[in-house]
């Protein structure tokens, strides 16, 4: 009960600090709406950032769960000395690789431009928007290495608020280029820079002790140790980057605005996968990772460890389906009503909410998946296996190819199949996960399906009672305002969550109990 209470209470630092985040994330896509609309110039932007994005997550985003933490986690637990001189090395590095290859995109905008933007974009204002956002690969990589080295020192406080810092940073430098300057889409790409910079900044503090230096050298064993825990995730990721790269000029394919329309109903969608999966998944690592370790052994203490190892997961796992259930049942009865109070302003336009309402619920079908997938695959991380969850990803992203492109022997392709298709992308990868996970123990007796059985009944009856409520509050709340539309979604959410705890409280499920202690303890401390 003490371990998944400090689970919870370290989930619930990780969340506090996605609320901020996502609720920055939420600002910004609502003031580039506001400002720009849903137009082939923010489409244009949303494949510039694309760029440096995907090549953080190719080389480190995906580096710091499947390598980093749990080899940083062991060595903070062991010496300290040699966790600040691997640290130190990569760090070094990540500044010569990645500076090398800002260099190189700066060289390839014009092709890269070409590559990925399609027929529906300005190739010209695309490449001056890659050159623009291409620095921030190095930044973000950096960011991400510190955010790593801390969570295995199991200091949550900085990189819990890193991605906040990084929205806020995008917004200001938006709303004072725009405002002041005049400036156009280019102002958004200046705040990606802004915001990948003051990430690194924020986290700094939390290396107090740390004695880190430039040491550029490749031949340390423990950087061959990353490698080879790395090099099957590396592969799932090209995949997983040809997919992408491919979704994203098929979606300029369809419409200049179809991208903008994807991206603000990504954005809905990665609000509660940041703020519970995210979250819970980067809590129970370094726990995971322990106890990965003691029952790889050989001592007497394994199988009770392998015991604790499975309990930990699955209790992950429960707190996802307890909170991401109903999180998908209300986006889904409230995608216009939330759409239009958040993007619906300045040149964003009914027509723009309608397609992005369409595109949010058909992502919403894959949205319980792709929750229950994160923990599952932080676990094989933990086991220091990184080539299960690299070859599931390349199944799923064979399942997305048949999903996008069986319409296209009927009719030309359209923006809700490359939704759809990602949805099917996200259902195969957690059912082949849960098919292999079998073999560290049987699925049942952990209390998944009860605990999945009774957020959904809670869940039924909290959408009831927002079907009825939103029926009736839009015709009350007239006319359409913005004072009128916030009082509709403050309303309804409050009611819907009223439903939902009460029928959480009367199925006695004992999982949001520790959330709950976990929060009040948090709120007292502070």
């Amino acid at each position: 009960m003490t371990e998944r209470r400090g689970l919870a209470k370290a989930a619930a630092l990780i969340a506090a600090g996605n609320i901020t985040s996502r609720v920055l994330g939420l600002v910004r896509d609502t003031v580039i709406a506001g400002l720009f609309g849903a137009t082939g110039a923010v489409s244009a932007y949303r494949t510039a950032e694309f760029v440096p994005r995907q090549f953080y997550d190719l080389l480190v985003g995906g580096m710091i769960s499947s390598a980093l933490v749990p080899v940083f986690s062991e060595y903070a637990e062991k010496d300290r000395r040699v966790l600040w001189h691997v640290a130190g090395r990569i760090l070094s590095l990540a500044v010569v690789v990645l500076g090398g290859l800002v260099l190189l995109g700066e060289l390839l905008a014009p092709q890269i431009a070409w590559l990925l933007g399609g027929d529906g974009l300005d190739l010209a204002l695309l490449t001056r928007l890659l050159r623009l956002t291409m620095p921030a690969m190095l930044f973000l990589s950096l960011s991400g290495i510190v955010a790593g080295l801390l969570y295995a020192l199991k200091r949550f406080v900085y990189p819990a608020f890193t991605a906040a810092t990084f929205n806020a940073g995008i917004v200001l430098v938006t709303l004072v280029g725009a405002w002041i300057f005049r400036w156009g889409i280019e102002t958004v790409a200046l705040g990606l820079i802004t915001g990948s910079v003051a990430q690194v900044l924020i986290q700094l503090p939390g290396l107090r002790g740390a004695k880190l230096g430039f040491k550029f050298n490749l031949h340390h064993p423990v950087l061959r140790r990353i490698g080879k825990l790395y090099q099957p995730v590396i592969l799932g990721l090209v995949v997983t980057l040809f997919q992408t790269s491919l979704d994203r000029r098929l979606a300029n394919g369809t419409g200049a605005s179809s991208l903008a329309w994807m991206q603000n109903a990504t954005t809905l969608i990665q609000f509660p996968i940041g703020l519970v999966s995210v979250a819970i998944s980067l809590a129970i690592l370094p726990t995971l990772s322990r106890y990965a370790a003691q029952a790889m052994g050989k001592s007497d203490a394994a199988p009770e460890a392998n015991r604790h190892f499975t309990e930990t997961l699955f209790s992950g796992i429960k707190i996802v389906l307890i909170l991401i259930i109903p999180a998908t049942v209300a986006l889904f009865i409230l995608a216009e009503p939330i759409i239009r109070l958040l993007f619906e302003h300045g040149q964003f336009t009914p027509a723009d909410t309608a397609q992005t309402a369409l595109a949010l619920r058909f992502y919403l079908l894959g949205l319980i998946f792709a929750a229950v997938d994160q923990p599952l695959i932080f676990a094989f991380y933990a086991r220091q296996n990184t080539l299960t969850p690299a070859l599931v990803g390349i199944a799923a992203v064979g399942a997305y190819l048949l999903a996008v492109f069986a319409p296209t022997l009927f009719r030309p392709l359209q923006m809700t199949d490359l939704v759809l298709a990602d949805s099917v992308k996200q259902f195969s990868h957690v059912l082949l996960m849960l098919w292999l996970i079998r073999r560290w123990g049987s699925l049942r007796g952990h209390g998944l399906e009860s605990t999945a059985l009774k957020a959904a009944l809670a869940a039924a009856a909290m959408g009831a009672a927002l079907w009825a409520g939103r029926r009736w509050g839009e015709s009350l709340l007239l006319p359409v305002s913005l004072t009128n539309e916030t009082l509709l979604v403050l309303g309804l959410s409050a009611v819907g969550g009223a439903v939902y705890l009460g029928g959480i409280a009367l199925l006695r499920v004992e999982e949001i109990g520790l959330l709950v202690a976990s929060v009040r303890e948090r709120v007292s401390g502070f």
